[in-house]
């Protein structure tokens, strides 16, 4: 227990600070009212030494940190003007996977799956296991992807069309005779180039032209480190379902990382990267695409903790990095596989 009012360390039983005699009783009465502003604690960037605005325990803010999570109560505190300062929503997911023998038998399957695969991990070195609570914005982006593509199905029965029409021309005016060009002779070899050359039914596609319209919603999650910025999810959606309002006294012994990405940062890169991800979803489901525009729409952000297993390999002479989430055993992102 702390000294709401000075800060320092008491024990559980204390009625008063021994430090500034500040009564226990009037600093818990006097506690929700700080709680309730906790949001709105902004310390400045050059700050060394701070005292959680909720429960009054000693903060040490590292350089580089916008968001800090008090270690005793899970209070917030942003860190200067472009700090992570407008968090109306903080939420964490609990740990269903919280030991390294559970997520070895995942990784195993993971990583000996298929023939190339075969006994990959049995012949990698393990070098770190690692869990901890990873902070990730949530972004709500609402996607509209509007495409012009060769309707495939159309020109192949199209082209097969022309060829029988240019079978029955060829029969028609070659007289049967076999010159090289299916017994149509050279004049009807040279239409048939024509035709299906597209020059008058085939078109080269362009009569099959359709347009699509590909909607899609995502909450995309933007990793809030920037030293974890190469283990960024690509099409990776957390089991939202069963996220809970954070409380760091529910996630005891496992580090819970501090984050130093803004939110206007990445709200850009949430947009980036569901253009990209909608460009991709669109040539999977399409050939000859000729136009794509994708417009997208980027509400207000969530802060999430999420509990992730960092799993690194040595093999041959590369590494493989595993990033496995602990709450539902999926994998966010793999590096080496």
């Amino acid at each position: 227990m702390f000294c709401q009012k000075c800060g320092a360390q008491l024990p559980d039983d204390a009625g008063f600070c021994y430090k500034c005699g500040t009564k226990v009783g009037q600093a818990s009465q006097a506690a929700p009212q700080v709680a309730a502003a906790r949001q709105e604690v902004i310390a400045p960037t050059n700050a060394t030494a701070l005292k959680c605005p909720s429960c009054g325990a000693p903060i040490v803010p590292k350089f580089g940190e916008m968001f800090i999570t008090c270690e005793y109560c899970g209070s917030s505190i942003s860190l200067g003007n472009e700090g992570w300062k407008s968090i109306d929503k903080h939420t964490m997911l609990p740990v269903k996977i919280s030991q390294q023998d559970d997520v070895m038998k995942e990784i195993h399957g993971l990583m000996d799956r298929g023939l190339l695969h075969r006994h990959l991990q049995e012949s990698s070195t393990l070098e770190e296991v690692n869990l901890a609570m990873v902070p990730y914005w949530l972004l709500p982006v609402s996607a509209r992807t509007s495409l012009v593509a060769v309707d495939m199905a159309a020109e192949a029965g199209q082209i097969a069309t022309t060829a029988a029409l240019a079978g029955i021309m060829g029969g028609a005016l070659g007289g049967g005779r076999d010159n090289g060009f299916g017994g149509g002779g050279l004049f009807t070899g040279m239409m048939l180039g024509t035709v299906m050359g597209g020059g008058g039914f085939a078109g080269g596609g362009q009569g099959n032209r359709r347009a699509y319209q590909l909607d899609n919603d995502y909450n995309f999650p933007i990793v809030g480190l920037k030293a974890l910025t190469d283990y960024q999810p690509k099409d990776y959606q957390f089991n939202l379902a069963d996220r809970v309002v954070f409380d760091a006294a529910k996630v005891k012994g496992i580090k819970v990382l501090n984050g130093d990405v803004g939110e206007e940062v990445a709200k850009t890169q949430a947009k980036t990267l569901v253009d990209q991800l909608q460009a991709q979803k669109a040539h999977a489901a399409h050939h000859m695409i000729q136009k794509l525009t994708t417009e997208s729409d980027v509400g207000d952000a969530e802060l999430l903790h999420a509990p992730v297993w960092f799993v690194r390999y040595q093999h041959k002479n590369g590494k493989i990095v595993l990033v496995i989430d602990a709450n539902s055993g999926g994998v966010i992102n793999s590096i080496g596989l």
